[in-house]
């Protein structure tokens, strides 16, 4: 006997449920975030400006990349928390760089690493695993122009040999970051 070409109703309220379930199961994932959703980029700020007060010496700031504003244009939450979790990543991992410049307070590097490495491990409780999220151009794309943002920064140190004005530059990066990720953050909490 051949299949029916049309699906079962049984199978079909099956699948909805599944799907509903598993939409509600994302949004219970992500609710614990909310109280630290207030306070995590504010309190990064704090811990980043004891940590790197401005260099010893003047700058002379030279060109620095500068953040894609056209990241922070979203109002999906679930893309707001992939595209902070993308930004999460690459500031811990520009953040915990053995170069940064001696003068920089460990402890409270120390600190900031740590809230990073919480705030990030718990985005990634929220978000699918499977990248369903991302199989659209335009997600995609932000992640990306994240990833670029970011390599121009790695190579911005590079080119001014780590220097500790380079590394001022990514301080001020970073808070602009910091400040990004508040606005993400309400998103993701509608």
């Amino acid at each position: 006997m051949a299949a029916p070409a049309t699906p079962q109703p049984a199978c079909a309220t099956a699948l909805l449920l599944l799907l509903t379930a598993l939409a509600t199961a994302t949004a219970l994932a992500c609710h614990h975030l909310r109280p630290r959703d207030a306070t995590f980029p504010w309190d990064s700020l704090q811990l980043l400006q004891a940590m790197a007060p401005s260099p010893p010496q003047p700058c002379h700031h030279q060109q620095a990349p500068v953040f894609p504003d056209t990241l922070l244009h979203t109002n999906h939450p679930q893309q707001a928390a992939a595209i902070a979790l993308r930004i999460l990543q690459h500031l811990f991992t520009t953040l915990s760089s053995p170069s940064t410049p001696h003068h920089w307070d460990a402890q409270a590097r120390h600190d900031l690493l740590n809230n990073l490495q919480h705030y990030k491990h718990d985005l990634e409780q929220c978000l699918p695993a499977n990248g369903t999220l991302f199989q659209g151009r335009g997600p995609r794309n932000l992640l990306l122009n994240i990833s670029r943002y970011f390599r121009h920064i790695q190579d911005f140190l590079h080119t001014h040999n780590h220097s500790a004005c380079a590394w001022d530059h990514v301080r001020l990066e970073a808070r602009t970051c910091f400040q990004h990720l508040h606005n993400l953050t309400r998103t993701m909490s509608n």
